[in-house]
């Protein structure tokens, strides 16, 4: 049974997005800055959301302690031809609640277009993470996927309302303050399965501003053994 907010989504999307997927078929692979014109119905897109330094039009800032946030290095390196990558570069000062909406209305195209849920991953690293997190409390869909980059922070924690939905995997730098993703869990009903490991480069926060195979290739992984074939 579809959710409320996908049914409210698919009634007001134009009948030309619904067909999209019968339309065109392209290879696996692309890198999207927005919205793709074009949908497949036979693969899989993952949604990566990048930190709050990025917000704004510099996408390498450098932050004085962890240095530079690489954004189109990491976009580069988490593509892969299993599935379709979107990546949007937020403005600055982006609202977090409205920009979560806008990201489940996404997801709920790809739904309409006939991609499964079980094929869509939300990935993001801090405010990026903390994004996933609002889009799936937006959709609460169980066959969702969610991966969490030290995004567990003060967002999450002060707005106790907000719970994570379907499969989760969450992954954290142990030099940083920003912690497990357990109480998350703890106080969420439809959780489908959680899986997270710690990482130790030493690096503080700095360890998602790079992308470091010590936490891309967990990530790719995760993402081939939790979206269909």
């Amino acid at each position: 049974m579809l959710k409320p907010f996908i049914k409210t989504c698919l009634f007001s999307l134009p009948l030309t997005l619904i067909t999209l997927s019968y339309s065109y078929a392209a290879n696996a692979g692309e890198i999207y800055e927005s919205f793709p014109e074009t949908i497949d119905a036979n693969q899989k897109y993952v949604f990566y959301s990048h930190g709050y330094i990025v917000e704004g039009t510099n996408a390498k800032p450098k932050h004085p302690e962890w240095g530079i946030y690489d954004f189109p290095e990491i976009k580069k390196v988490l593509a892969d031809d299993n599935y379709h990558l979107i990546a949007y570069h937020r403005a600055k000062h982006t609202e977090p609640f409205q920009f979560a909406k806008k990201l489940a209305k996404d997801v709920a195209k790809l739904i309409a277009a006939d991609v499964k849920p079980s094929n869509i991953t939300l990935l993001g690293f801090s405010r990026g993470g903390a994004l996933s997190i609002l889009t799936t409390n937006e959709l609460k869909l169980s066959e969702i996927n969610t991966i969490i980059l030290a995004g567990c922070a003060g967002l999450i924690k002060k707005h106790t309302q907000v719970k994570v939905y379907g499969h989760v995997k969450s992954i954290y730098e142990t030099s940083d303050q920003v912690g497990s993703c357990q109480f998350l869990i703890d106080r969420s009903d439809d959780v489908a399965s959680f899986n997270e490991i710690s990482i130790s480069t030493g690096k503080s926060h700095g360890a998602f501003y790079n992308p470091l195979p010590v936490w891309v290739e967990p990530v790719k992984q995760w993402i081939t053994d939790n979206t269909q074939n």
